[in-house]
Order: structure tokens, then sequence, then C-alpha cells
């Protein structure tokens, strides 16, 4: 019953068995009660576009490597962490920008055209609800395809910044050795140790995408304005997330508080599931597109 991998999208999906009719129902039921729902995703809703997670057993890439993302003081302190964080990314950057959105991310889009979903915020960082159309959205950690300065705040999309890389660095070559969930790839350290940064074009200040971090925090404002989101909801939907990361777990409490009926959609166990009104292990590309 486990999950087909012919699939090249399924490589980083954990097996799971197809979705059980009785779940489906209590999904559907689930959303038709709902007249203001609010989504939160997780890396478990772009595994099915090819993008890896970190947790999933078996295939996330904590069980699979034992590479970890880049701390924030890490970037922030050390000229080295950034040369070897922007080269992997510089290597990756082409085919992680290439994933597309799959039918998770359009059911989604679809909801909300509907007037269903009122609120989505997810954690990702991908940019495939965007790619998708999603639009009353909120995306918590950021995401990679904008890049900021440190220094003076300026901004560029992260397609333009390859080009000021692939100028920098026009004999450089690396290979790749496997795709990360944030875009980067495995590369050594002799690899890395030519490789040209380039500083911001207004001040010289340090460029860094525009992504949360791990050791970093979500500002205070989109806290705040994620909170007034959910306030006016009447039903939460997790798909795709462990809620691992407090980041995003303290909406699920404040729900719980509002004691809004809450939905988890995920392969493996989370955080949420001893309060959950409901918890279903299927693929959220599966199971979604069943929900009318």
């Amino acid at each position: 019953h486990s999950v087909s991998r012919a699939s090249p999208n399924l490589t980083f999906v954990p097996a799971c068995l197809p979705p059980d009719p009785m779940e489906v129902e209590e999904l559907q039921r689930f959303v038709s009660n709902s007249k203001r729902l609010f989504v939160m995703t997780g890396a478990g809703i772009s595994t099915e576009s090819g993008i890896p997670d970190y947790r999933s057993e078996g295939v996330g890439l904590y069980a699979r490597t034992d590479r970890r993302p880049v701390q924030h003081a890490e970037f922030v302190r050390s000229a080295s962490a950034r040369q070897r964080y922007w080269a992997r990314n510089f290597v990756g950057w082409p085919q992680f920008s290439s994933h597309q959105p799959n039918k998770a991310h359009m059911v989604l889009r679809d909801w909300e055209k509907l007037g269903k979903l009122h609120w989505l915020v997810t954690q990702n960082v991908d940019a495939l609800h965007t790619k998708a159309g999603s639009q009353r959205m909120t995306e918590l950690h950021g995401c990679t395809h904008r890049v900021f300065c440190l220094a003076c705040g300026d901004r560029i999309l992260r397609s333009e910044l390859q080009e000021h890389f692939e100028a920098l660095n026009p004999t450089w070559k690396a290979e790749a050795f496997g795709v990360a969930p944030d875009g980067d790839v495995f590369l050594t350290e002799e690899q890395v140790r030519n490789f040209q940064v380039p500083a911001c074009r207004k001040c010289g200040g340090i460029l860094k995408p525009d992504v949360t971090f791990f050791g970093d925090t979500v500002s205070q404002d989109k806290v705040s304005f994620v909170h007034e989101r959910l306030a006016e909801s009447d039903s939460m939907l997790v798909a795709g997330s462990s809620m691992q990361v407090y980041s995003g777990y303290r909406f699920a409490l404040a729900a719980r508080e509002k004691k809004l009926p809450i939905a988890v959609l995920n392969i493996g166990p989370t955080r949420l599931d001893h309060f959950a009104s409901l918890k279903l292990n299927s693929r959220c590309g599966e199971l979604l597109p069943l929900i009318v």
C-alpha cells in the first residue's frame, strides 16, 4: 500500500497509505463547516514538487545526511560562512528556482478564489504558493527569491543576484551533490574556497536572503499581523508540517486557546496530534484535491 516511487516528485515523500474514504469524508465535513479557514503549510506540501524537507522519517535531510542549515549568527559573523552559503546557493539556485507548484498548492489557491480560505501562512521559503497564484498569504519565514542588504535594507531579486555571481565568478565551476530544502547543495571546502561573493551595490554591505535563518526570530510586526488574521478565522488547517518549530506552533496554540477546530494533514506525528480535532496521515497533493 505504500506510495509508488515511480514519479521523481515522490522521492522526498515518506511512504503512506492512500487516503481512507472515511478520512476524506471527515476532512470534507471540516472544510464544509468552515467559513473563514486559516491554513498553515509546511515543507510537507512542497515535497511533492521535488523539494526535500528536514524532518521526514527516512527521506528528510536530517535522516539522510549530517548536514544542518546555516545559523543566523554564523552567517552574520563569518565571511567564510557566507562564502560557503552563497557558493552552495549559487549552484543550487537554477534547480531550486525551477520547482513548480503541485496539486495541493493549486487547491489552496482555488479555495482562496472561492472565498473559503481566509488566510494562508506558509513556513516555506520556496515561493510555490506565490507561483500557484495565492494572494491572501504571509510567508512566515520569508522567501529565497528575494535578497536584502543587512546594512541599508536595499532589496534585489535573487535571480538578479545570480547574474552578479556569474559576472564575479566567470571560470568558477562546481558539481553539486544533492539539494537541500532551502536550495543549497553539497560542496566541498575546496570547491568553495575561490568563490567570490558580491557586496550590496548601494552601500557595500552584507547581502542575505530574505529568509529567517535558524536561530533568528520572525519580526514582531509579522507575528502580530498573523495573529490578527487568525482572530478573524473560524477554523485552522495545518498541511504538511510537524509544527516542530515554535514560530509556527505558536499559532496552533493560539487557535486552541480560541477553541477553534483544528485539522492536521501530515505524514507522520506532529506537535498538534494530542489536541487536533482531526489528524490525517496522507499526502497533501493526494487528499486535498478530493475535497469539494
